[in-house]
């Protein structure tokens, strides 16, 4: 099995910090309990309180897309449009390992 690694980077507008913070804490019980989800964790950082990171591991791409047809998921995505301050910066990552030769 090839895990899906999701880093994404959300940073609120300035104001925006709270409520932005609200919404994404709002998808972890949620995501974590879905189906194909390991992992689902928000972070901050601590130097600049308006950016967020999800660090996220899902089974494969096709449970990461279920994840966003959630009415949830989609919930969070309409208030980002109030709340982003520029674009999510998104990478789509697979664990490199030294093989067996």
């Amino acid at each position: 099995m090839t895990v899906l690694t999701i880093i994404a980077r959300v940073k609120a507008k300035p104001g925006m910090e709270q409520r932005m913070q609200q919404n994404l804490l709002a998808l972890l019980a949620p995501t974590r309990s879905e189906a194909g989800c390991i992992t689902f964790d928000l972070l901050i950082d601590i130097n600049d309180p308006t950016v967020f990171m999800l660090y996220e591991n899902w089974e494969s791409k096709a449970a990461l897309e279920a994840h966003f047809e959630q009415p949830y998921v989609k919930q969070v995505l309409q208030a980002y449009e109030v709340t982003l301050a520029e674009p999510i910066a998104v990478n789509f990552l697979s664990k490199v390992e030294p093989t067996l030769e």
